[in-house]
């Protein structure tokens, strides 16, 4: 079953019902290695005085941009209530209010002027864009000449004994935690269908061309499981 154009226009009910445990199952489902990608992405950023970062959830890489002062002032946004209240939340234990602000507002119709961002980013939910294409222009739009674009993302290995086992445990072993620890038997079934079905490698870099970036590379990440993807308006 393929994801409907319905399922992702309710994206944000979805992470609503789900954003009391999404942290917690993105850590342990993830071996904690979210963490590290969050990092090793964020030390690619040159320093810069603003971001936006576009599907925010609950803040991880915006607060991990200001941990690592590469940026200093986040705009972060994303279209669930609930899951920009626990990142408000996590913001204000980290000591950042003064540096990262929380909107809710849609990816494909940011409420910024043009040019505005040293630098765009996107951490696990440019795939639940419900148009790409679109919510590529917007984030291209919003950035000034020769901001920086990065952008994570969940890819498929190429190693076929690695992707054999990465299958299996997305298709069985994530759903049945996902589902225990959520109580949500219909969330985690979907975020299984939006990683397998969603773009990655040289095919995204070309959405990215289309978009208007230019000194576009991606660099895979453990075995291929995620893939940092680098751009340039």
């Amino acid at each position: 079953m393929g994801i409907t154009d319905n399922s992702k226009q309710n994206i944000g009910h979805l992470f609503n019902r789900i954003a009391g445990t999404y942290d917690r199952l993105n850590h342990l489902l993830s071996l904690n290695t979210d963490r590290r990608w969050r990092r090793r992405a964020v030390r690619r950023l040159s320093p810069c005085d603003n971001a936006l970062d576009v599907a925010s959830g609950t803040a991880d890489l915006a607060i991990e941009m200001a941990r690592q002062n590469r940026v200093q002032q986040v705009i972060g946004i994303d279209l669930s209530e609930e899951m920009l209240r626990l990142g408000n939340d996590k913001i204000r234990k980290a000591g950042l209010s003064a540096r990262i602000t929380l909107q809710q507002g849609s990816a494909l119709a940011l409420p910024y002027p043009d040019g505005h961002f040293n630098a765009v980013t996107c951490a696990y939910g440019i795939r639940n864009f419900s148009d790409l294409n679109l919510g590529l222009q917007e984030m291209q739009r919003v950035l000034r000449t020769e901001g920086q674009l990065l952008i994570l993302e969940f890819s498929y290995p190429d190693n076929k004994i690695i992707r054999f086992f990465y299958d299996f445990y997305f298709t069985k072993i994530m759903p049945a935690i996902g589902r225990k620890v959520s109580k949500d038997p219909s969330a985690y079934s979907y975020l299984n269908r939006s990683v397998k079905e969603f773009i990655w490698g040289e095919a995204m870099a070309e959405k990215l061309r289309a978009a208007g970036f230019r000194n576009i590379s991606f660099h895979p990440m453990t075995f291929g499981i995620t893939t940092l993807y680098l751009a340039q308006k």
